[in-house]
Parts: structure tokens; C-alpha cells; sequence
């Protein structure tokens, strides 16, 4: 690898938002923010919106999709849509 074009790949501090839940990983996230950890070290801490501790598939809490598929929906909604210059034969 080239040096001195590769961004900084560090151990980082990710927070869900909505739980709190927090875990060190690694990565080239920038944060101006700080936290102290486990280990007593202090890292950079970037708060995210969903962590697999919020995310519906991952928490079980999954809603239930309904048997109607997409594309019916869509056409119930809007109509059928005809593609200007498909070929139709």
C-alpha cells in the first residue's frame, strides 16, 4: 500500500442512539468526541442511528409483512406505468 493516502484505521467506539448500547470496533470513522472504555483507554465515540441492538430483524421485534407484494402496491397506488420506449412484441 501506498503510505500517506490511506485514512487512519483505529479502534472506535460505536453508540447506538436510540439504546446506548455500545461496542469497539475498528474503522476510519472521524469523531471529534471521546469516550473512556472498559479497558480504561479513552477512544473516539461515533453515535449512530441502528445497531443490530435496534434493529428490528436483529431484536426479533420484526414486523410482519403483510402478503401483498410490492410492486401490487405500488401499482394499486400510482397505476400501471407503461415504460416509454419498451418494446412490446
Amino acid at each position: 500500500m501506498k503510505t500517506g493516502i490511506h485514512p487512519d484505521y483505529r479502534p472506535v467506539v460505536f453508540q447506538d442512539a436510540n439504546t446506548g448500547t455500545a461496542f469497539l470496533s475498528r474503522s476510519t470513522a472521524r469523531s471529534e468526541r471521546t469516550v473512556e472504555w472498559e479497558d480504561g483507554r479513552s477512544y473516539p465515540l461515533v453515535v449512530v442511528d441502528v445497531t443490530s441492538a435496534s434493529h428490528p430483524f436483529w431484536t426479533g421485534a420484526d414486523r410482519i409483512v403483510d402478503t401483498e407484494g410490492r410492486v401490487e402496491k405500488f401499482e394499486r397506488r400510482y397505476g400501471r406505468r407503461v415504460r416509454r420506449g419498451s418494446r412490446e412484441g
